[in-house]
Protein backbone atom coordinates (compact mmCIF):
# COMPACT_ATOMS: atom_id res chain seq x y z
CA UNK A 1 0.00 0.00 0.00
CA UNK A 2 1.78 3.18 -0.95
CA UNK A 3 1.61 5.99 1.68
CA UNK A 4 -1.21 9.08 1.54
CA UNK A 5 -0.27 12.29 0.76
CA UNK A 6 -0.65 14.88 3.72
CA UNK A 7 -4.06 15.91 5.05
CA UNK A 8 -5.17 19.27 3.01
CA UNK A 9 -1.09 19.12 0.90
CA UNK A 10 -2.70 18.97 -2.37
CA UNK A 11 -0.61 20.00 -5.99
CA UNK A 12 -2.10 23.48 -5.71
CA UNK A 13 -0.73 23.85 -2.43
CA UNK A 14 3.11 22.35 -3.51
CA UNK A 15 3.35 23.95 -6.47
CA UNK A 16 2.33 27.62 -4.92
CA UNK A 17 5.46 26.73 -2.66
CA UNK A 18 7.80 26.32 -4.99
CA UNK A 19 6.95 29.26 -7.14
CA UNK A 20 7.33 31.38 -3.67
CA UNK A 21 10.66 29.74 -3.42
CA UNK A 22 11.55 30.32 -6.93
CA UNK A 23 10.10 33.85 -7.32
CA UNK A 24 12.05 34.89 -3.78
CA UNK A 25 15.26 32.98 -3.90
CA UNK A 26 15.55 31.40 -7.89
CA UNK A 27 14.81 28.20 -9.41
CA UNK A 28 18.28 27.31 -8.33
CA UNK A 29 16.99 26.82 -4.44
CA UNK A 30 13.90 24.74 -5.77
CA UNK A 31 14.86 21.87 -3.92
CA UNK A 32 13.08 18.79 -2.40
CA UNK A 33 14.72 19.60 0.85
CA UNK A 34 13.77 23.46 0.65
CA UNK A 35 10.29 22.71 -0.38
CA UNK A 36 9.62 20.23 2.32
CA UNK A 37 10.85 22.55 4.93
CA UNK A 38 8.43 25.58 3.69
CA UNK A 39 5.57 22.86 3.51
CA UNK A 40 6.68 21.58 7.30
CA UNK A 41 6.96 17.87 5.89
CA UNK A 42 9.98 15.26 4.71
CA UNK A 43 10.96 15.28 1.64
CA UNK A 44 10.49 12.11 1.23
CA UNK A 45 6.70 13.17 1.50
CA UNK A 46 6.92 15.02 -1.57
CA UNK A 47 6.92 11.60 -3.74
CA UNK A 48 3.46 11.16 -3.19
CA UNK A 49 2.83 14.09 -5.84
CA UNK A 50 5.66 13.85 -8.28
CA UNK A 51 8.78 11.68 -8.96
CA UNK A 52 11.55 13.43 -7.99
CA UNK A 53 12.97 17.26 -9.21
CA UNK A 54 11.68 16.19 -12.82
CA UNK A 55 8.40 15.43 -11.93
CA UNK A 56 8.22 19.05 -9.47
CA UNK A 57 9.76 20.81 -12.29
CA UNK A 58 7.38 19.67 -14.60
CA UNK A 59 5.03 20.61 -12.75
CA UNK A 60 5.83 23.61 -11.53
CA UNK A 61 6.45 24.74 -15.78
CA UNK A 62 3.10 23.48 -16.06
CA UNK A 63 1.76 25.79 -13.19
CA UNK A 64 3.40 28.60 -14.05
CA UNK A 65 2.37 28.49 -18.19
CA UNK A 66 -1.10 28.38 -16.75
CA UNK A 67 -0.78 31.43 -14.79
CA UNK A 68 0.54 33.35 -17.57
CA UNK A 69 -1.98 32.16 -19.57
CA UNK A 70 -4.83 33.61 -17.12
CA UNK A 71 -2.64 36.70 -16.89
CA UNK A 72 -2.87 37.41 -20.72
CA UNK A 73 -6.78 35.54 -21.03
CA UNK A 74 -7.37 38.34 -18.12
CA UNK A 75 -5.44 41.05 -20.25
CA UNK A 76 -7.32 40.59 -23.25
CA UNK A 77 -11.05 40.65 -22.18
CA UNK A 78 -12.55 43.39 -23.35
CA UNK A 79 -9.89 45.33 -25.70
CA UNK A 80 -9.46 44.11 -29.21
CA UNK A 81 -6.94 45.32 -32.29
CA UNK A 82 -3.86 47.56 -31.24
CA UNK A 83 -5.24 47.64 -27.76
CA UNK A 84 -5.19 43.80 -27.08
CA UNK A 85 -1.98 43.53 -28.45
CA UNK A 86 -0.45 46.19 -25.90
CA UNK A 87 -2.82 44.49 -22.99
CA UNK A 88 -1.29 40.81 -23.17
CA UNK A 89 2.98 42.43 -23.63
CA UNK A 90 2.01 44.51 -20.50
CA UNK A 91 0.84 41.84 -18.96
CA UNK A 92 3.57 39.66 -20.02
CA UNK A 93 5.80 41.76 -18.82
CA UNK A 94 4.20 42.42 -15.69
CA UNK A 95 3.91 38.92 -15.01
CA UNK A 96 8.23 37.97 -15.05
CA UNK A 97 8.31 40.96 -12.90
CA UNK A 98 6.29 39.70 -10.48
CA UNK A 99 7.11 36.39 -10.81
CA UNK A 100 10.63 35.57 -11.94
CA UNK A 101 11.11 32.55 -10.15
CA UNK A 102 8.00 30.68 -11.64
CA UNK A 103 8.61 32.92 -15.41
CA UNK A 104 11.84 30.83 -15.49
CA UNK A 105 10.34 27.25 -14.56
CA UNK A 106 8.12 27.84 -17.80
CA UNK A 107 11.38 27.62 -19.55
CA UNK A 108 13.16 24.48 -17.56
CA UNK A 109 10.82 21.66 -17.84
CA UNK A 110 12.70 18.66 -18.02
CA UNK A 111 10.67 17.78 -21.29
CA UNK A 112 9.34 20.68 -23.53
CA UNK A 113 7.73 17.69 -26.03
CA UNK A 114 6.06 16.40 -23.05
CA UNK A 115 2.50 16.01 -23.96
CA UNK A 116 1.02 18.13 -20.84
CA UNK A 117 4.00 20.90 -21.56
CA UNK A 118 2.72 21.25 -24.83
CA UNK A 119 -1.10 21.04 -24.74
CA UNK A 120 -0.60 23.99 -21.39
CA UNK A 121 1.83 26.37 -24.25
CA UNK A 122 -0.79 25.64 -26.72
CA UNK A 123 -3.60 27.86 -24.78
CA UNK A 124 -1.05 30.50 -24.80
CA UNK A 125 -0.03 30.16 -28.38
CA UNK A 126 -4.09 29.95 -29.62
CA UNK A 127 -4.73 33.12 -27.15
CA UNK A 128 -2.05 34.84 -29.10
CA UNK A 129 -3.23 33.68 -32.96
CA UNK A 130 -6.89 34.94 -31.57
CA UNK A 131 -5.35 38.44 -30.72
CA UNK A 132 -3.76 38.57 -34.07
CA UNK A 133 -6.77 38.18 -36.26
CA UNK A 134 -7.72 41.47 -36.65
CA UNK A 135 -4.54 41.57 -38.59
CA UNK A 136 -5.55 38.91 -41.34
CA UNK A 137 -3.11 36.72 -40.53
CA UNK A 138 -3.26 33.44 -40.79
CA UNK A 139 -1.58 29.49 -40.47
CA UNK A 140 2.30 30.09 -40.73
CA UNK A 141 2.16 33.56 -41.16
CA UNK A 142 0.31 34.01 -37.90
CA UNK A 143 2.41 31.51 -35.94
CA UNK A 144 5.49 33.58 -37.28
CA UNK A 145 4.31 36.57 -35.72
CA UNK A 146 3.23 34.92 -32.52
CA UNK A 147 7.14 33.55 -32.56
CA UNK A 148 7.54 37.03 -33.16
CA UNK A 149 5.61 38.64 -30.14
CA UNK A 150 7.28 35.94 -27.83
CA UNK A 151 10.59 36.80 -28.67
CA UNK A 152 10.49 40.28 -27.87
CA UNK A 153 8.66 39.94 -24.88
CA UNK A 154 10.92 37.39 -23.52
CA UNK A 155 14.34 39.28 -24.55
CA UNK A 156 12.25 42.32 -23.11
CA UNK A 157 11.74 40.25 -19.83
CA UNK A 158 14.65 38.85 -19.52
CA UNK A 159 17.29 41.82 -20.32
CA UNK A 160 14.96 43.62 -17.48
CA UNK A 161 15.25 40.89 -15.27
CA UNK A 162 18.84 40.70 -15.48
CA UNK A 163 19.39 44.78 -15.15
CA UNK A 164 20.33 45.52 -18.70
CA UNK A 165 18.13 48.37 -19.03
CA UNK A 166 20.24 51.21 -17.38
CA UNK A 167 19.37 54.10 -19.04
CA UNK A 168 17.01 56.61 -16.78
CA UNK A 169 13.96 55.96 -19.38
CA UNK A 170 10.67 55.04 -18.59
CA UNK A 171 10.57 50.85 -19.48
CA UNK A 172 7.13 50.58 -20.31
CA UNK A 173 7.10 53.63 -22.76
CA UNK A 174 9.93 51.38 -24.17
CA UNK A 175 8.09 48.46 -24.39
CA UNK A 176 5.24 50.11 -26.11
CA UNK A 177 7.35 51.59 -28.77
CA UNK A 178 8.22 48.22 -29.10
CA UNK A 179 5.29 47.10 -29.92
CA UNK A 180 3.80 49.86 -31.75
CA UNK A 181 6.51 49.25 -34.39
CA UNK A 182 5.82 45.64 -33.93
CA UNK A 183 2.13 46.16 -35.16
CA UNK A 184 3.34 48.41 -37.91
CA UNK A 185 5.42 45.74 -39.27
CA UNK A 186 2.55 43.03 -39.05
CA UNK A 187 0.03 45.88 -40.96
CA UNK A 188 2.88 46.24 -43.56
CA UNK A 189 1.96 42.21 -44.32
Amino acid sequence: MSPRPKVGLDMNTILGAAGEIADELGMQEVTLANLAKKLGIRPPSLYNHFDGMNGLRKKLAIYGINLLYEELADAAIGVSGEEDILAISKAYVEFVRNHPGIYEATLMAPDMEDEEVQQAGAKIVDLSVRVLQSYNLEGEQALHAVRGLRSILHGFSSLEQRGGFKMALDLDKSLITIIEAFINGIREN
